[in-house]
């Protein structure tokens, strides 16, 4: 048993060899007491009895009944916290740290690696300017970590993220135009300007005190262990923080100015249990998290320049609305608990003096949500999650307000994910595929939310509109409003994974339907059917229905903005192109339309087809690509569907040479037949290599026309950009071949395919039919 102890002749670890009666003090190593209420977990390996392992920051093995441990294993990450010893085979066992979980199959020689588990525990979440946007955030025992929203395709996912300055615990706060200029947040105060273009990384800490090992009381400011920062939208040279007053610099974190009185209940000068150094009574703990009376939420008015918004973690809330010239109390002192926790204020961005709260008081006992609205700059104040969906013992960390619609508000608490379609008079789970582990912070922005968890990485539930728009529902077929599609390479990438960008359409349907009374088309702007998705079934992966009926709810469909693909052979098989793998071209940026009909009515929405905002590409250029590549297509589907209709005609001549084997008159269809075959087989020799079965069966055999012109499309629409002259040359040069292949078809078709048929006729026998 690993004992703490307030005299160190005391402590240690002790240990029994009568089944408790009796201990002896066998070790007083620092290494294995160290912290004692975070680590210090002791393991003995369930065969041999004097194998003992103990969990602190390193992991230790004693071989010697605890006495001595000398041998530290090398664990993929430190502040090891427990272990799991296979009690039939002591070789056997898992690890956990701060960093995740790890298996060891050899005793601890070697451990599974951690970079198969998305496990960060992160405190706050940011998110930028740019597109796609990124997400920022400390995470626990580790650093920092930036990563984007969409994985860029030509990265691999360890080259998607970077590390963000700063500590584990830091907020972070981006310059709002330059997203290279990066401000966090640490311990003790800590304070990083980071810009990436550069390289330039400086610690700037506005007041050097260390907190570590340090009375509440001796610290001119209380910086908690992962204090506020927010770059102004105003002016984005001026950077603001919390400790328990707020600071402003104006020269990158060179110079601060102080701006505001102590803005804490300042319990400190009555409490002396809050006053001494955290911890206690037996061992101190005094790391940084343990400041207490300060500053936990920091915000500017999307409205107003001067406008802040502060937050305490002993409960209260001001308000300046002239850049910190003077402070206003605005804390509801009779809604939220006095020492609550003020974790995040949201500053909508529909109304001036319009905030939402999140204030948690688990610290106290007291587990209950509190969520806090005020329209009014917080003259008035109301609870907004009182018995009304959120359960009583799930207390909230983050909240966010939807920026495209007004009262539809996100929650985060310690066990998921909850929203309110209706300014907080009620709540529903938002669980869906989200793990139940605690929200520590959440974002709206470019019509996605984004979570962080403590324990489970970061979140996206991207295109929200459906969740924007459900209030319009009623009991009837609904149709969606469909967000904007995007024409990008970002996301959904083998090497980046993550989110991508196709146009999802969503729909409702109060009861079931059979299925010939529901269509669903995609529409051009001249009215086009694109796609009819009763056809293109492809689609509906996310539509409940089968062959008989469509079933209530709603449906979604993901069009991926490819009009039809060109139709090839199924035995067509390369590299580029195959049956199995086609692509047809994309979609022009434009407006488009959404048909739904149920029965004898139509719902409609237009929609847009937007390009990538970083690229250049103009939209005639993307037009041109359009137009070559829809003349390829039709070149290509002209071409299969002649040599569909070739192998017809062999194998219907084939098939009358040997039914007439044995008449008087079979060596005439034979010589007539073979003559056919033999036009024919020279011309699909020409069109079509059939020696290829598999992809790379192309190095092996010479390339026929239908690899080249099916290469060439391949080249025409895999990039966003106008065909050159090299592809325009190319689609001219094999548009003259195919001319010259097909030429002789003509011939066969007008002349030997009729003279065969008229002798089968005349014979009494039935002649050639051609589709």
């Amino acid at each position: 048993a690993m004992i703490q102890a307030q005299k160190e002749e005391e402590g240690g670890l002790y240990r029994s060899d009568d089944g408790g009666k009796n201990w002896s003090r066998i070790n007083r190593d620092h290494k294995l007491r160290q912290r004692g209420w975070y680590y210090s977990h002791i393991n003995a390996d369930p065969v041999n009895e004097n194998i003992i392992y103990a969990s602190n920051t390193g992991f230790y093995k004693s071989v010697d009944g605890g006495k001595t441990f000398d041998e530290r294993i090398s664990t993929p990450h430190g502040d090891n916290h427990g272990v799991w010893i296979n009690p039939s085979n002591s070789d056997i066992m898992i690890n956990c740290n701060d960093g995740g979980a790890n298996v060891s199959l050899n005793g601890g020689k070697s451990w599974s690696t951690q970079l198969n588990q998305p496990t960060s525990e992160f405190y706050r979440l940011t998110v930028d300017n740019q597109f796609p946007f990124r997400l920022y955030a400390g995470q626990q025992d580790n650093s920092t970590i930036s990563v984007p929203s969409r994985g860029i395709p030509s990265l691999t996912p360890f080259e998607n993220w970077f590390n963000a300055g700063g500590t584990e615990c830091s907020d972070i706060a981006v310059h709002p135009t330059d997203p290279n200029i990066i401000y966090s947040t640490g311990y003790s105060g800590e304070f990083t300007y980071k810009n990436l273009s550069t390289g330039e990384e400086y610690q700037r800490t506005p007041y050097v005190h260390l907190t570590e090992g340090t009375r509440q009381d001796d610290l001119k400011y209380r910086f908690q262990w992962n204090y506020p920062v927010f770059v102004s939208k105003y002016n984005p040279e001026k950077v603001y923080v919390g400790s328990n007053v707020v600071h402003l610099t104006k020269d990158k974190a060179v110079n601060w100015d102080v701006i505001s009185p102590d803005l804490t209940r300042q319990l400190l000068k009555e409490d002396e249990e809050k006053a001494e150094i955290p911890g206690g009574p037996i061992q101190n703990d005094a790391t940084g998290v343990e400041v207490y009376s300060s500053i936990f939420a920091l915000e500017e008015s999307p409205h107003n320049e001067g406008e802040i918004w502060v937050g305490s973690d002993d409960g209260l809330i001001h308000l300046t609305r002239n850049g910190g010239e003077s402070w206003e109390n605005i804390t509801p002192q009779k809604i939220i608990p006095f020492q609550g926790t003020v974790n995040k204020i949201e500053l909508s961005s529909h109304q001036p003096g319009r905030a939402i709260a999140a204030v948690y008081n688990y610290r106290n006992n007291d587990p209950k949500p509190y969520i806090i609205l005020t329209n009014d700059f917080g003259k008035n104040w109301k609870l907004i999650s009182e018995d009304n969906g959120i359960p009583s013992d799930h207390f909230v960390r983050a909240v966010a307000e939807d920026p495209a619609r007004k009262g539809l508000i996100y929650a985060g608490t310690e066990f998921g994910a909850y929203v309110s379609f209706n300014d907080g008079k009620s709540w529903n789970s938002l669980q869906m595929n989200l793990p139940h582990v605690p929200i520590t912070d959440m974002e709206v922005t470019q019509n996605d939310l984004a979570i962080s968890t403590q324990g489970r990485g970061f979140w996206i539930l991207d295109k929200i509109n459906i969740l924007q728009s459900v209030h319009e529902v009623k009991d009837t077929p609904h149709l969606f409003s469909a967000e904007d599609a995007l024409r990008t390479n970002l996301g959904g990438g083998w090497r980046s994974g993550g989110l991508s960008f196709e146009n999802d359409i969503s729909f409702y349907l109060p009861k079931d339907y059979k299925i010939e009374e529901v269509d669903l088309y995609l529409k051009d702007s001249e009215g086009n059917i694109i796609v009819d998705f009763k056809e293109q079934t492809d689609y509906l992966y996310d539509v409940d229905y089968d062959s008989a009926n469509v079933y209530m709810g709603t449906h979604t469909v993901y069009w991926d903005l490819e009009h039809e693909a060109p139709k090839v052979q199924k035995d067509f098989v390369s590299m580029y192109y195959s049956a199995r793998r086609g692509n047809g071209p994309l979609a022009i940026p434009g407006t488009y339309t959404v048909e739904l009909k149920v029965l004898d009515k139509t719902y409609s929405r237009p929609f847009i087809v937007k390009m990538d905002p970083r690229w250049k590409t103009s939209a005639s250029d993307l037009k041109k690509q359009y137009e070559i590549s829809n003349e390829v297509i039709l070149m290509i589907n002209e071409s299969q569907e002649k040599l569909a209709e070739m192998r017809g005609i062999i194998k219907q001549v084939s098939n009358y040479i040997n039914l007439t084997d044995g008449k008087d008159y079979h060596e005439d269809v034979k010589d007539l037949g073979d003559r056919i075959i033999k036009s024919i087989k020279e011309i699909e020799s020409n069109l079509y290599q059939d020696k290829i079965e598999t992809s790379q069966d192309e190095i092996n055999y010479p390339r026929k026309w239908t690899n080249h012109i099916t290469h060439l499309y391949d080249r025409l629409t895999t990039d966003d950009q106008a065909p050159n002259d090299g592809m325009l040359d190319r689609v001219e040069e094999l548009e003259e071949d195919y001319k010259k292949y097909i030429g002789p078809y003509d011939k066969i078709i007008k002349e030997d395919v009729p003279a065969f048929t008229k002798f089968l006729k005349d014979k009494g026998a039935m002649g050639i039919i051609l589709d």
